[in-house]
Parts: C-alpha cells; sequence; structure tokens
C-alpha cells in the first residue's frame, strides 16, 4: 500500500466520488499523515443525510482509513458550497 498523503486521499476522492471539489489537510501535529480533515463537494451526496455521505466517503478511503486515527470530514452538494463560498 502506498504511503498515505492528503493528495493521494484527494485524488481517491475526486475519482471516486466524481466531486467537484475536494480539499484534504494533514491534521497530524508533525504531519506524519495520521490525522486528516477533508471537504468534498459531490453531486453524488444530492438528496442523502449526512450519514450516508459518510458512508461514501469512507467506502472509497476504506483501506486508508485502517492506518487513520482521526478523520473528519464535511461533505457538500455543490448547491450547499456555493452558498457557503457566497456568505464568506
Amino acid at each position: 500500500m502506498a504511503a498515505l498523503s492528503a493528495e493521494s486521499l484527494r485524488e481517491q476522492l475526486l475519482r471516486g466520488l466524481e466531486a467537484e471539489h475536494v480539499e484534504v489537510e494533514d491534521t497530524t501535529p508533525n504531519r506524519c499523515a495520521t490525522s486528516f480533515k477533508v471537504l468534498v463537494v459531490a453531486s453524488k451526496f444530492q438528496g442523502k443525510p449526512l450519514l450516508q455521505r459518510h458512508r461514501l466517503v469512507n467506502e472509497i478511503l476504506a483501506e486508508e482509513l485502517t492506518q487513520i486515527h482521526a478523520f473528519e470530514q464535511r461533505t457538500l452538494t455543490p448547491e450547499q458550497w456555493e452558498k457557503e463560498k457566497a456568505a464568506q
């Protein structure tokens, strides 16, 4: 298995969810890639409750999650993302 990195997780989420936007931040204090925070914007989330959205993300990263100690995710539809950006 390849070493975990924010970039490798980002690539997988982009491909796996056909996501419009993905941000992955390594939140491990020394950047040793065991703690991540992700923001995923995908139209596949449309009409799905939070739990289902998180399950989709978890399925795509199932193998990687075995090595990750802390994983925080935000899952938004493109509409929610646009609203959020407009509100800033």
